[in-house]
């Protein structure tokens, strides 16, 4: 039985070399870029999934949003998510800030007013003005405490937050970012 020897290729093996190096020199810019994405994307911005249906309207479940961790002033308006730890709910949840530390709240449930320092709240921006009507275990005025914010989701009627003990004023140690914009569906991309 004869061996015959290992075949040579016509370039001597630069091709095969050549590719390799190809490789090596994409994996050696790539992996930095992938880095530096991730650090992005932990510690500056996440992307959240709405779920269920307390911030309709404006947020539908299945919603994508994007969500900014460096921003800490929170203000009336702003929308934010909880952590799962910050609430007896024990799940992560999306609301938004009525109130800050030392400002007053107070709920008119029969007229759905909401009041903040004796001003009754415009929320013509996000909601229907007046649909404040359902009232949990907590009774108002009350007087957010300091590094704690009050919590309301769009959809009053159907909506676990601040008027409730199992939300109650929220640790702002517990809020994970602020939304920024919708990115799913695309329809709603860039909208607050």
């Amino acid at each position: 039985m004869k061996i015959c020897p290992p075949a040579e290729l016509p370039d001597g093996g630069k091709a095969t070399n050549r590719v390799v190096l190809s490789c090596y020199e994409w994996m050696e810019a790539l992996i930095p870029a992938l880095l530096v994405i991730l650090a992005v994307f932990v510690f500056f911005f996440r992307i959240i999934t709405v779920n269920g249906s307390s911030m309709q309207p404006n947020f539908m479940d299945s919603y994508k949003v994007l969500m900014s961790c460096t921003d800490r002033k929170f203000s009336l308006g702003d929308v934010v998510v909880v952590d799962a730890r910050g609430t007896s709910l024990h799940e992560l949840i999306i609301k938004r800030v009525i109130a800050t530390e030392g400002q007053t709240v107070d709920i008119d449930f029969h007229t759905g007013t909401v009041s903040v320092n004796g001003v009754a709240l415009d929320e013509s921006a996000y909601i229907k003005n007046g649909i404040t009507k359902n009232q949990y275990d907590l009774s108002f005025p009350q007087t957010v405490p300091k590094g704690r914010v009050f919590l309301l989701g769009d959809n009053r009627k159907f909506s676990d937050d601040s008027r409730s003990s199992d939300v109650g004023m929220v640790d702002k140690r517990y809020i994970i970012g602020k939304v920024k914009t919708i990115l799913i569906p695309y329809e709603k991309f860039g909208t607050l």
